[in-house]
């Protein structure tokens, strides 16, 4: 084209989107080789003269977006003497990287309301395009990367810096400025923040959690962090009353497991198969068990695996190890462990076919035992 109103990606801001020829603009570029300005589009156009109509709600957005994040930059530079050294324009979100190794919330609250003074005070935004050679009297904040002529965003009586993206006319159009989050990187903070219509949208969406929240907790919304403190009281109490109702069922059932156990010479054995029990529940099993003497534990679960848990007391004379490779060989699986302890898994899921195989592990031990 000989002329477009298309705002090219560049500079940290997105492309303009919208129409040409009623076309679909998807994407807008500047070609390295001669800074000519593509616009990439839906499909081919017929030759002649187009229209092209921006898509002014993005348009508007950035410019908010844009503008705001001048106002965010010259403001650090007053009032921590910190400059921008990255900015980038997301779709839901921007961000600045600031030179400060630990920036904290109230220095950012400081900068955040000076930026918003500046709005408030609705200040004339200035362009203006000049020669090199003038560039040096007018006290930018930070030198142009161009060579030619520089254009340069005034925002009246606080802040001057070279710039090519969309802005706006005064500076109430940016609406509210919000610092959402600060991420410390090395030597520099990201902060990430929202302008005008995304700003209203996050309050729009924190506002309606926090009053759904308080509404589900019958408190209001100023009552909130002690009422999550006081929840979080009683599940941390709670737990504790889990853990030792657990292990008060975990002696019970480690009792009668004991009870049940098959002599086999100088050992007891348990040999048990269950449906749908957590690995986890197995070994504290076996290891509760083998804290008995002469004890010998020969545990499965069977569920989306099977899992095995194979244990025996200090004072037995087995290879629990070597039964667990003879169980996984029988179901197709893997695992390991030591003489006193050891784990596997198979993707059998069968468990008459498990059953099976740990009643022929019982009768081998029989049959040793005989030997």
């Amino acid at each position: 084209l000989d002329r477009t109103a298309f705002y090219p990606l560049g500079g940290g801001q997105p492309a303009d989107a919208g129409t040409l020829g009623g076309v679909a603009v998807l994407d807008v570029v500047v070609r390295p080789d001669d800074a000519a300005v593509v616009h990439v589009l839906e499909r081919e156009l017929t030759g002649g003269p187009v229209t092209g109509l921006v898509d002014w709600s993005r348009r508007f957005d950035h410019m908010q977006q844009h503008t705001g994040q001048h106002l965010l930059s010259a403001a650090f530079e007053r009032q921590l003497d910190a400059d921008t050294v990255g900015f980038h324009m997301g779709a839901e979100a921007s961000t600045v990287d600031i030179a400060v190794p630990h920036l904290d919330e109230e220095q950012a609250a400081l900068v955040e309301m000076l930026a918003n003074q500046i709005v408030w005070e609705d200040r004339v935004v200035r362009i203006h395009s000049v020669a090199p050679d003038q560039v040096a009297g007018l006290g930018l904040r930070r030198a142009p990367t161009v060579t030619g002529t520089v254009r340069i965003v005034e925002v009246v009586d606080f802040d001057m810096n070279p710039c090519g993206g969309t802005h706006v006319a005064r500076t109430g159009e940016i609406g509210l400025i919000k610092i959402v989050r600060l991420e410390h990187r090395g030597e520099l903070t990201r902060v990430e923040f929202l302008c005008g219509g995304r700003a209203l949208r996050d309050y729009r969406a924190r506002n309606a959690t926090v009053a759904q929240l308080a509404t589900r907790l019958t408190v209001g919304y100023w009552e909130l962090d002690s009422a999550v403190d006081r929840l979080q009281a009683e599940v941390k109490e709670l737990r504790h009353d889990l853990r030792e109702a657990q292990t008060r069922a975990l002696d019970f059932e480690v009792a009668q497991l004991a009870e049940e156990a098959e002599p086999v010479g100088a050992h007891s054995v348990v040999a048990k198969v269950w449906v749908g029990r957590a690995p986890e529940e197995l070994r504290a099993l076996a290891l509760t068990l083998v804290g008995r003497p002469g004890m010998v534990a020969l545990l499965a679960s069977v569920g989306e695996r099977t899992h095995l848990c194979f244990a025996r007391s200090e004072d037995a004379e087995l290879d629990v190890a070597a039964l667990l490779r003879h169980a996984c060989s029988d179901l197709d699986g893997k695992g390991g462990g030591r003489p006193h302890l050891a784990q596997g898994s198979a993707a059998v899921v069968d468990a008459a076919r498990v059953q099976a195989v740990m009643d022929g592990l019982g009768a081998q031990l029989r049959a040793d035992r005989h030997d």
